[in-house]
């Protein structure tokens, strides 16, 4: 299904040590496949990187206006946050807008995927509990989602709660497919989370940055789409944290990018509209959708620049704050370079006679 060459390489010493399997997808707002890598039609859980489109149905469910979430709230609820005490203390703060408890959460807590935090916890002797989970903000949300439309907050985490109902209907739309064709399981965090082709999670980012563009009603679809890239756009700190890939990648593109990253290396990016989504064949905003097979997150950074800087999404000097992600090195416990890792993977785009990309890259 995937050429032989769609992979990235870390070698020691030139020996090759590893390959990891790539799949990508670049996309319009219609889903139409302007670039690929791998298999763009892979089965791929999106797993964060779905919290935008989960917290689209909080938002329609109008569990955010109903208790008086801000942007920095919604931001959190697209959160995989490293457990700050800012992520920690707006946990807090939105359970108490809804008049919750920390024992409503069905989350559990777990090391901080920050190693700042981690070593200030071991010296404190500090044991993690629900607030402290990187996915808090989401498991707050459906608590919000599921008192705003009356259904109760008992079980708000379950396949079958009418708050999940709405989620799935909610995804399945915005990869404009039918709700039966989105598959489902259960993250990590203990919510579900959904599996479709990897092309239809850049096809929901493409959607978030064509929102921001556009100049949407109030009650619109458009406008809650808006509002929630607006939110991680300008609340980056709230999506990841300091010094974590998100986070760096967001505040270097100031507004006109989204990021958000996958559990087992999924990453998803919405672009807004510029000459460099018109130079790459669309007139509108574009999603770029990677999966690293193996679920390497340092290399799925790697490879996500490497993919922003082929496609030349943003000058060098607005790249710059993500070269410590792009070039990995290998170095030894006394400080020896001992290899690197390598991008030999090449992108496929559109045919000029205008065949369909996508079965320029499925016929290998």
């Amino acid at each position: 299904m995937t050429p032989s060459e769609d992979f990235a390489v870390t070698d020691r010493g030139g020996i090759v040590e590893n390959r990891h399997r790539v799949h990508a997808a670049v996309v319009d707002a219609k889903g139409r496949l302007l670039y690929a890598l791998g298999n763009p039609a892979r089965l791929t859980l999106a797993r964060s990187a779905a919290k935008p489109a989960q917290a689209l149905a909080i938002l329609e469910a109008e569990g955010v206006a109903r208790f008086g979430f801000d942007d920095a709230d919604i931001a959190l609820m697209c959160a995989s946050h490293s457990s700050e005490e800012r992520h920690i203390a707006r946990t807090r703060t939105m359970l108490s807008k809804i008049k919750a408890e920390e024992g409503d959460l069905r989350c559990g807590g777990h090391p901080s995927l920050s190693d700042t935090v981690n070593r200030s916890w071991i010296k404190q002797d500090f044991v993690p509990t629900a607030v402290c989970s990187n996915c808090s903000g989401k498991h707050v949300g459906m608590l919000a989602g599921a008192r705003a439309i009356g259904a109760g907050m008992d079980g708000y985490h379950l396949p079958d709660h009418p708050m999940q109902g709405r989620v799935r209907r909610t995804v399945a739309e915005l990869c404009d497919l039918d709700v039966q064709d989105v598959e489902w399981g259960i993250d990590g965090c203990n919510l579900p989370t959904p599996a479709f082709p990897l092309d239809r999670l850049a096809q929901i980012y493409a959607k978030l940055a064509t929102a921001a563009d556009g100049d949407e009603g109030p009650a619109t679809r458009g406008a809650a789409l808006a509002r929630i890239f607006q939110a991680m756009a300008r609340h980056p700190e709230m999506i990841a944290g300091e010094g974590r890939y998100c986070t760096v990648l967001m505040r270097a593109f100031n507004g006109t990018v989204i990021g958000k990253l996958g559990a087992d290396a999924s990453y998803a990016i919405g672009v807004r509209t510029s000459d460099e989504t018109r130079r790459l064949g669309t007139d509108g905003a574009l999603g770029v959708s990677i999966k690293v097979e193996d679920g390497n997150i340092e290399i799925l950074y790697a490879v996500v620049t490497e993919i922003l800087e082929r496609l030349e999404i943003g000058s060098p000097e607005i790249r710059s704050p993500l070269a410590p992600f792009h070039h990995p090195q290998r170095i030894n416990t006394m400080g020896v370079t001992t290899g690197g890792v390598s991008f030999p993977f090449k992108l496929r785009g559109s045919k000029a006679d205008g065949d369909d990309p996508r079965l320029a890259a499925l016929a290998r």
